[in-house]
């Protein structure tokens, strides 16, 4: 139902967005101008190849996160550990009303984790090797709470088709304007010329890289309402304490590959206008809003 009402949200911009053109003739003034682009087919075009490459990625996610980060999946526990770690994320999950996720470790020495998968009750939930041996239980069980909350939240669904919705404008606005400047600029009066082309490719780059802020910035609000569901699952004091712990090794290297940075439970620092393209909050203002009690 979630993924049926953001798609139906969505397309109902992408309408929206066709009618204002409609509305403000913006297709008269273009062809004016000799910019014979039809703006309503182009839009479906853009809304099937922008969200489709988002779903499949989707779709894709636990086999890619367990490929690219060497998760090995518990099937039958080894241990004592590999026991705790599937019992205490079967009673998390149970608390939090999903279905019971595969359980992984990841070899790596840098304290992280992370969920993914393409619903709810069909995640992967996986810790390194580095902060399954370092932090104590309690701090452990709340990472695992809150990548649970992750899960419970939707965040990977609703990450994927934010995602979508970012590629189709991006690749929209693009070819308006490689169409214009092939019209306009270059002269090209059937098909499209070199010009286009160019123009396109530089504009999808551009575009790209500025709409990203938009998906970095709704990735960091998902991660307050993840450290909320942890503190709920896991208790306040051990959320914030695992924070604290993270907060202590900032600086140390992260091994979760690019994709899957959004889905950690940390990410190295970044400030400036770097800081536009964090995935994660600073861990003083994550430890501030759990304090304060605004998670």
């Amino acid at each position: 139902m979630r993924i049926l009402l953001f798609l139906a949200t969505n397309m109902a911009v992408l309408v929206l967005v066709s009618v204002i053109f409609n509305l403000l003739g913006l297709e008269g003034i273009l062809a004016e101008n000799g910019v014979d682009l039809n703006l309503g087919p182009l839009l479906i075009f853009c809304a099937l190849f922008g969200f489709g490459g988002s779903l499949i990625s989707l779709f894709l996610s636990k086999w890619m996160a367990k490929r690219g980060t060497g998760t090995y999946i518990i099937e039958q526990p080894r241990n004592a550990d590999e026991k705790w770690l599937v019992d205490t994320v079967a009673e998390l999950a149970q608390n939090a009303g999903v279905g019971m996720p595969d359980v992984g470790i990841f070899p790596s020495e840098a304290s992280n984790a992370f969920a993914t998968g393409w619903n709810r009750n069909d995640a992967l939930v996986a810790v390194s090797a580095g902060l399954l041996r370092r932090f104590p239980r309690g701090e452990v069980r709340a990472v695992l709470a809150h990548e649970i909350g992750h899960v419970a939240n939707g965040d990977m669904v609703t990450l994927a088709l934010v995602q979508g919705v970012v590629n189709t404008f991006v690749m929209f606005l693009a070819r308006i304007i490689g169409h214009t400047v092939d019209r306009v600029v270059f002269k090209t009066e059937r098909g499209y010329g070199i010009g286009y082309y160019v123009v396109t490719i530089v504009a999808e780059l551009v575009l790209g890289f500025l709409a990203s802020m938009i998906v970095f910035w709704f990735s960091r609000r998902r991660e307050y309402r993840a450290d909320a569901a942890g503190a709920h699952l896991a208790g306040r004091g051990d959320m914030i304490a695992a924070l604290q712990r993270l907060r202590s090794e900032q600086g140390l290297p992260q091994d979760l590959p690019g994709e899957l940075t959004a889905f950690g439970i940390s990410e190295q620092l970044k400030d400036g206008f770097a800081g536009l393209f964090r995935s994660h909050p600073p861990l003083d203002d994550r430890i501030r809003a759990l304090n304060s009690g605004q998670s």
